[in-house]
């Protein structure tokens, strides 16, 4: 019996995910409703949602594609949140564990003899980070996109959830285990450091290191704790209070936390880090966790679509969430008698340093939240689906994005007008769906919470970063 089968049997029924993970932890967290028709519905969200990784990576290296139906390339965060998906769908039953085993070997053997070098081309990376993007079937650099630092992090933090799932002593797994720590292994964080402290957002070939770097506060903590934890080349300690010393600490919408517009900043980290009782530094001096800071930045998105100061046709308290996403156009269009700038894929936000908003509301933006607010967004999920039925939600769950103002004969480059409803994404995107099904699955369960402070790099991440507290007490030696 794996770990995370272990604790779904520990932790069944209608208990405090804080108390499943850890009898100290803050019950921040209520436990699953038990209303058949958001149970049913929560059933068939996980459901379909994990499908998209699972039909439709490349079963021989196990590539997810950035995109689906139309693949242009594979997103190495996209394989990052597929991985972390294989463990959920084991415990779900919606795949056995021989067959989340032989995609999950599949995918790590790929990744670990993939070619790494400084070429321009004929390679997948390079000092251990991969490419943003690859081809889907050969795997390689896809034209001239960077080294992503980001990305490999995302990538990473799935590597060491399979480590850390597939824990039977047999042949395979104990393959898994060993590809998973020596890809981890091999990434040169340290080479990546700049000299303020701040890790860059990548390198390419051509260029080299990219001028820009990671400062807080947003996606990038997951990053830096990676890079911390590592125990061949680490960065300098120096990382995390160059990271944390540019927080914007701000009120928006009644809610006094550390702003970053889009909400996936404030999910894709703690998808993978259990921060529910532990803090840092900058969190001890302001009296709250990371886990709380994002329940307020959700409740704070959720107050600005009720209040709606664009006069965005659809937006309400049951219907939110703006985050990067696919957009229908990039042009400025005359609305109602109204002049208005669209998007195509655009980081989407509110908080108290941007506005950045077109009308366009991504799903993704509520089902990544889930953990952190289960009642309203749950609600939210579940109106939008009511409300648009299946212009919005098909085979994979919820499509990317939807926007209730474009509803004429507009003109757009993406998607389509269902006259009088709206313009409806036709696209799933593999980094959007990450966060729906792997929150959902820690807000039922913690699964992949719980498997990840286990694993020692995590732990020296986080004990390096300065966080105390919590589960995280007594660990830091």
């Amino acid at each position: 019996m794996g770990k995370g089968l272990r604790r779904l049997v520990a932790c069944s029924g209608a208990v405090l995910l804080a108390a499943c993970a850890n009898q100290s932890a803050p019950p921040t967290t209520p436990p699953p409703t038990t209303q058949p028709s958001r149970e049913a519905f929560v059933d068939t969200l996980e459901e379909r949602t994990f499908r998209f990784f699972w039909d439709t990576a490349n079963p021989a290296n196990g590539l997810v594609p950035d995109r689906w139906p139309d693949p242009p390339f594979s997103s190495v965060a996209a394989v990052g949140f597929g991985l972390g998906a294989y463990p959920v769908g084991v415990e779900r039953g919606y795949v056995t564990r021989d067959e989340a085993r032989a995609r999950t070997l599949a995918t790590l053997r790929f990744l670990w003899n993939a070619p790494q070098g400084p070429g321009a081309t004929g390679v997948a990376g390079y000092r251990g980070f991969y490419y943003h993007f690859l081809d889907m079937n050969t795997g390689l650099r896809f034209k001239t996109v960077e080294l992503s630092t980001i990305d490999t992090a995302l990538l990473m933090a799935g590597v060491l959830t399979v480590q850390e799932y597939f824990d039977q002593d047999q042949p395979q797994e104990r393959e898994i285990r060993s590809l998973a720590d020596s890809l981890y292994r091999r990434v040169d964080w340290a080479w990546m450091q700049d000299p303020s402290g701040l890790v860059s957002m990548g390198w390419n070939p051509e260029n080299g290191r990219l001028t820009s770097a990671y400062e807080g506060y947003d996606e990038a903590m997951i990053l830096y704790l990676l890079a911390l934890g590592s125990p061949t080349h680490p960065v300098e300690a120096t990382a995390w209070p160059a990271f944390t010393s540019t927080y914007p600490w701000k009120e928006f919408y009644g809610q006094t936390h550390v702003n970053f517009a889009p909400l996936f900043g404030h999910q894709y980290s703690q998808i993978w880090v259990d921060f529910r009782g532990i803090q840092d530094a900058f969190m001890r001096g302001k009296g709250i966790d990371y886990f709380e800071n994002s329940r307020r930045a959700t409740l704070a998105q959720q107050s600005y679509a009720a209040d709606n100061p664009g006069g965005w046709v659809g937006y309400g308290a049951n219907v939110w969430g703006l985050t990067a996403s696919d957009g229908p156009v990039g042009a400025t269009l005359v609305v109602d008698g109204r002049s208005r700038t669209f998007h195509t894929y655009w980081a989407r936000g509110a908080d108290a340093t941007a506005i950045r908003d077109d009308g366009t509301i991504a799903p993704t933006a509520a089902g990544g939240s889930v953990a952190f607010a289960p009642d309203i967004a749950l609600e939210a999920l579940q109106t939008m689906r009511r409300s648009y039925g299946d212009n919005l939600f098909g085979q994979y769950g919820f499509y990317d994005a939807f926007n209730p103002t474009l509803r004429g004969n507009e003109q757009v480059s993406a998607g389509h007008i269902v006259p009088g409803v709206g313009w409806f994404d036709d696209q799933y995107l593999g980094i959007d769906q990450g966060p729906i099904v792997l929150m959902l699955e820690n807000y039922r369960s913690g699964l992949i919470w719980d498997l990840l402070r286990t694993n020692p790099y995590i732990v020296r991440g986080l004990c390096r970063a300065g966080f105390t507290g919590g589960w995280i007490e007594g660990r830091c030696g």
